[in-house]
């Protein structure tokens, strides 16, 4: 992904108020007799001005480039957006913009509505395709989300409030994110982006400069003392690395083969002393093979201490398939141990 470095239009914008009000707060004295001595603020550099144009020319650049291939779905659960993956009508979103919808309509940017059918989903990954015949628009192009950086310029383009083709602009504020959806999906190697992520934007594009998608916008970070509402300026997207993965796995075989993702083989819950309860074991699994049965509790898993289900869950969505770890844990008589678990990978159903 080619680097490309601007002056910021704001703090272009920053830099000439400053200058004004420079220049105009100590005024020249003028000579007696004569008339009043006229400050003007110096001109803006020709460099200056000229980045910024560039950046502005870059930004709408990118917005018509993308735009043609995001969409806007409509299910009888409410709104989301989609991308539009390859040039057989295939849109990729997220899975909670299509779970438990009946019916799906697609409406591209042209206008056109489509209905389309469900080609697989991955709820691990909260990703879906589904399929619209005679769609005719330009499938999006996939940036190498490894190679992005902190400060990278994110273009969001969904469907926000359902608003189609809206356009909010940030930076990648952070990589490799381990988050947790309202419905207990851990997402690993989120990309955190500054670019306002609102109801709709689900399954849209983030993009960087060259128009090429870094990542899907899925959801954003909800500031508890604010009564849950939305933090501002701290959104999350699935990155393009592991949305072109799966995708490509639910088109060709409508379902993910290789889910990449570690998996402990057990039932399990939170337990209300602390620690997380395992209420049962796959027989032949990674825990059973190490020795763990249920009634068991977890306290630790790789060193790191676990208090809930949604701990374990997050540490294990940061782990891999065929990696070692320590599980500390509390038999139901008292006595406690550490075993090593070979750690294999979540089925893909």
């Amino acid at each position: 992904m080619r680097r490309l470095r601007f002056v910021a239009p704001a703090a272009v914008a920053l830099a000439v108020g400053l200058a004004a009000c420079s220049s105009s707060s100590t005024p020249t004295p003028s000579a007696k007799g004569s008339g009043p001595t006229i400050i003007t603020a110096p001109p803006v550099p020709s460099g200056v001005a000229g980045s910024a144009e560039t950046l502005q020319n870059d930004f709408v650049a990118v917005v018509s480039r993308v735009r043609p291939s995001v969409v806007l779905i409509e299910t009888d659960q409410g709104l989301g957006s989609g991308v539009i993956f390859d040039g057989s009508g295939d849109v990729v979103t997220n899975d909670h913009v299509v779970e438990g919808a009946s019916t799906l309509q697609v409406t591209g940017y042209d206008g056109k509505q489509h209905a389309a059918t469900l080609v697989g989903t991955f709820v691990a990954d909260d990703l879906a395709v589904v399929r619209v015949s005679g769609l005719g628009l330009p499938p999006i192009a996939f940036a190498d989300s490894t190679k992005l950086e902190v400060g990278d310029i994110a273009i969001a383009v969904g469907n926000p409030l359902g608003l189609q083709s809206s356009v909010t602009e940030g930076i990648v504020s952070g990589t490799g994110r381990t988050v947790s959806e309202q419905n207990g999906v851990v997402l690993p190697n989120a990309v955190q982006t500054s670019a306002a992520i609102n109801p709709g934007n689900s399954g849209g594009a983030l993009v960087d400069l060259e128009g090429s998608l870094i990542g899907i916008p899925t959801l954003a970070a909800v500031d508890q003392q604010l009564g849950g509402g939305a933090a501002p300026g701290i959104g999350f997207a699935i990155p393009s690395n592991t949305v072109k993965d799966v995708a490509s796995q639910l088109v060709q075989f409508g379902h993910v083969v290789n889910t990449h993702r570690a998996y402990l083989g057990i039932q399990a819950a939170t337990s209300f002393g602390g620690g997380v309860v395992v209420t049962g074991v796959v027989p032949g699994g990674p825990a059973a093979t190490a020795g763990i049965s249920a009634g068991d509790q977890i306290t630790s898993f790789n060193g790191k201490p676990v208090q809930t289900l949604d701990d374990l869950n997050t540490l294990l969505a940061a782990a891999q398939p065929g990696q070692k770890v320590q599980v500390a844990i509390s038999h139901s008589d008292g006595t406690t141990a550490t075993v090593t678990v070979t750690l294999g990978e979540l089925p893909s159903s």
